[in-house]
């Protein structure tokens, strides 16, 4: 079955977090969960899903943070502490974006990253060691359907204009 299209609001929103992670270096972008996530020094970091921006917050805040305006845990039944759903009322002003966006970086740092699983049996891993590269993409990391960016790109001339981007466009 094909992949259903991604609403253009979907694609601004993506676009949006992308310029907000320009600076950051070790940025892949995947899909977890359903949503258009954003690893960050291989940690989940941010998302979108539909018109809904995806967090990683310290789990310790969860019941505090869950009960914001427009705000929702990912999980009902409590099983990802610290992953939140903010919906547009609630990262409609560039104070609020800008909110959602630091704290989630603010706590990148400190969350703590998935054990990569490892796949296929013994000998395909000794194989795989002996692969140039032991057996990793160019980039160093496994192989991923994802998007992966190591370093920040370089700024252009006007960059410390003011920009708006079109999800601000109401302001």
């Amino acid at each position: 079955m094909p992949a259903k299209p991604i609403a253009p609001e979907t694609l601004q929103l993506i676009d949006a977090v992308r310029d907000a992670l320009q600076d950051c270096t070790a940025v892949e972008e995947k899909t977890m969960f359903g949503c258009h996530v954003f690893m960050v020094d291989g940690k989940m970091c941010l998302g979108v899903e539909n018109d809904e921006l995806l967090v990683r917050l310290p789990p310790a805040s969860h019941a505090q943070i869950a009960e914001m305006p427009g705000v929702r845990p990912l999980s009902s039944r409590g099983l990802m502490d610290g992953y939140f759903l903010v919906g547009p009322t609630a990262y409609a002003r560039r104070e609020q974006w800008q909110h959602w966006i630091s704290e989630a970086l603010a706590f990148n740092p400190l969350a703590k990253a998935t054990p990569k699983r490892k796949t296929g049996s013994k000998a395909s891993s000794e194989t795989d060691s002996k692969k140039p590269g032991g057996g990793k993409s160019p980039a160093g990391q496994g192989t991923s359907s994802g998007r992966k960016r190591t370093r920040a790109a370089p700024k252009p001339a006007d960059a410390d204009a003011p920009r708006k981007h079109p999800i601000f466009d109401s302001e």
